[in-house]
C-alpha cells in the first residue's frame, strides 16, 4: 500500500464514519477499486482497525467535556449508590446498557460476520435496504424527544440499532439513528447519542484488533497506517461538527439518496463483472 492509497482510505474512513452511509462499506469498496486485494487479511484487518481508532479518538475529543461529566458522575454514583442519580449518571448507565447488544451479538456471531456476510453483494443490498429504512424513519418520526428523554427501554433499543452494524453496509450511526427517529427523537439527538454510544464498543474492538494484528504490518505499511489514521481523525472531527450543525434543520434525505445510488451502482458493477466480490 502506497502513502497515496493510505491517504485516500484514511480520507474515506474520516468522511464516512459518522455519516449514516457505512464507513466499512465505503472503505471496502475503495480497497477493491484501488486493487488492494493483494494485501493479506491480517494486514487489512490491522490497517482498518487502526484508522477506525483515529475516528473514535476524534469523537472522544469532540465530546470530551460531556464524557468527563458522564464518567465522573457515574463513578461518583457507584461510590455512593444511595446518592441521587443525576442525568449524567443515567446517561452513563444508558451507554453501558446500549453497548451490551453489539458486544453479545458480536461475540456470538463473530465467525459468521467475519467470513460469510462480509461480501460486496451483501453491502450493495444493505446500502439500499437500510437506506430506504432510514428515509422512512426520517419521514414518519415525530422528532420531539431529546437525549434527556432517554429511558432504559429506549437505551436497549438504541443498542440493538447499533448492533445492526455488525452486518456490513448497515452503518453503525445509520442503524442507531434509524431506531432513534422511529422512537421519536430529534435528528440531532439521535445522531449525538449514536456517537456517544459507539465509543466503548469501537474503542474496545479497535484496540483489541490493533494489538492482535499490528505485528503483521511491516515498517512501510505501519507508516502508511499512521498517516491514514491521522487523516481519518482530523477529517472525522470536522464531519462531526458539520453534521450536527446540518441536522439542526437538514434532513437525512441526501444520505438516503447516496446509499441507494451507491448500492445500485455496486449491484450493476458486480453483475457486469467490473468488480469481483
Amino acid at each position: 500500500m502506497s502513502f497515496l492509497e493510505a491517504l485516500i482510505l484514511g480520507l474515506v474512513q474520516g468522511l464516512t464514519e459518522f455519516l449514516p452511509i457505512s464507513s466499512s462499506a465505503h472503505v471496502q469498496i475503495a480497497q477493491q477499486l484501488m486493487g488492494l486485494s493483494d494485501l493479506s487479511r491480517p494486514e487489512l484487518t490491522a490497517f482498518i482497525a487502526t484508522i477506525q481508532l483515529g475516528t473514535e479518538i476524534a469523537v472522544v475529543a469532540y465530546f470530551a467535556k460531556d464524557i468527563r461529566k458522564i464518567v465522573l458522575a457515574w463513578f461518583g454514583w457507584v461510590a455512593k449508590p444511595k446518592s441521587v442519580m443525576t442525568s449524567e449518571t443515567k446517561l452513563g448507565w444508558l451507554i453501558i446498557i446500549g453497548t451490551l447488544p453489539v458486544v453479545l451479538l458480536g461475540l456470538a456471531f463473530r465467525d459468521l460476520i467475519e467470513n460469510d456476510v462480509r461480501s460486496l453483494w451483501v453491502i450493495a443490498y444493505t446500502l439500499i435496504g437500510f437506506g430506504i429504512l432510514l428515509g422512512i424513519a426520517d419521514w414518519v418520526g415525530k422528532k420531539r424527544k431529546t437525549i434527556a428523554n432517554l429511558s432504559y427501554k429506549h437505551g436497549i433499543m438504541f443498542g440493538l440499532g447499533q448492533a445492526l452494524a455488525l452486518v456490513p453496509g448497515v452503518s453503525r450511526s445509520g442503524g442507531t439513528i434509524t431506531v432513534g427517529l422511529l422512537l421519536g427523537y430529534t435528528r440531532q439527538a439521535a445522531a449525538r447519542y449514536s456517537f456517544l454510544l459507539a465509543i466503548p464498543a469501537v474503542l474496545a474492538s479497535g484496540m483489541y484488533l490493533f494489538v492482535s494484528t499490528v505485528g503483521d504490518l511491516n515498517q512501510e505499511m505501519l507508516l502508511a497506517t499512521i498517516v491514514a489514521t491521522v487523516v481519518s481523525g482530523v477529517v472525522g472531527l470536522a464531519v462531526i461538527h458539520y453534521l450536527l450543525k446540518y441536522l439542526e434543520s437538514g434532513s437525512f434525505l441526501p444520505f438516503v439518496l447516496w446509499r441507494v445510488i451507491v448500492g445500485l451502482w455496486l449491484l450493476w458493477t458486480l453483475s457486469s463483472g467490473s468488480i469481483v466480490a
